[in-house]
């Protein structure tokens, strides 16, 4: 983590941390903390997601978004209960209006995760309805053991294929 941060500083300067208005349990906001993977006030000139070649990345950042890197300080997001390790990746506000009220509440059952299964199965590849309905199989099937497996496919996930 510290190489990350000593990489982000020396490429693009500081803040090294991104913190982004998320939700999560219930649908309640809170703060997410990512390592800056794009350039200073990115969200206010693109959209809130990437795309590959999204010239919003910096080199360093390309990097830590491949290996996932960036999403270590959501640990931190962990420790104070925010997130959990599994789970639906959370949401931006924006983001609610793609669901139905019913598979808003169901999603919205869990506490979100670093990673879940639309991360581990289809990482980035993914459409919005394919990823939906992995979040929503989660919800439905949640349990200690597909959490396990999640985390050892996410594993396998690191390699950087399909992240953008």
């Amino acid at each position: 983590m510290l190489i990350a941060v000593l990489a982000i500083a020396l490429e693009d300067g500081f803040p090294v941390l991104y913190r982004q208005t998320r939700l999560g349990l219930g649908g309640r906001e809170f703060g997410m903390f990512k390592f800056r993977s794009m350039v200073r006030d990115a969200d206010t000139v693109g959209p809130y997601f990437t795309a590959t070649g999204d010239p919003r990345i910096t080199r360093v950042g390309r990097l830590i978004r491949k290996t996932s890197i960036d999403e270590l300080p959501q640990l931190w997001n962990v420790v104070i209960g925010d997130m959990s390790l599994v789970g639906p990746r959370p949401d931006v506000p924006v983001q609610r209006s793609l669901y139905t009220d019913a598979d808003w509440d169901q999603r919205c059952s869990v506490r979100p995760g670093i990673t879940g299964l639309a991360q581990a199965l289809i990482r980035s590849g993914g459409s919005d309805g394919e990823r939906l309905r992995l979040d929503l199989r989660y919800t439905r099937e949640s349990s200690v053991w597909l959490d396990m497996k999640i985390m050892f496919w996410t594993l396998g996930r690191l390699s950087g294929k399909g992240s953008n």
